[in-house]
């Protein structure tokens, strides 16, 4: 397998002397995990809905204004 970098990657990954084989490794596994943990979320979501329906309008905006609570919760702590 070859993989591209643009040169300005490239070139910090030298400058610093970064062990690009292990970055990529580590790198593919997170975004492997990742993908996996949507494909759970998402059968997950579909088994719910199919125990107890789809959410109501009422139930998806209460939803959305939680993730958007915590959102915020979670940027405040970032800054």
């Amino acid at each position: 397998m070859q993989v591209y970098l643009p040169d300005d990657l490239y070139a910090l990954v030298k400058k610093r002397r970064l062990p690009a084989s292990e970055l990529l490794q580590d790198a593919v596994r997170a975004e492997v995990r990742r993908r996996q943990l949507l494909e759970e979320g998402d059968r997950y979501v579909a088994e719910l809905m199919a125990e107890v329906g789809k959410p109501s309008t009422r139930q998806r905006a209460a939803a959305a204004a939680v993730v958007k609570k915590l959102g915020a919760r979670s940027r405040r702590k970032a800054v």
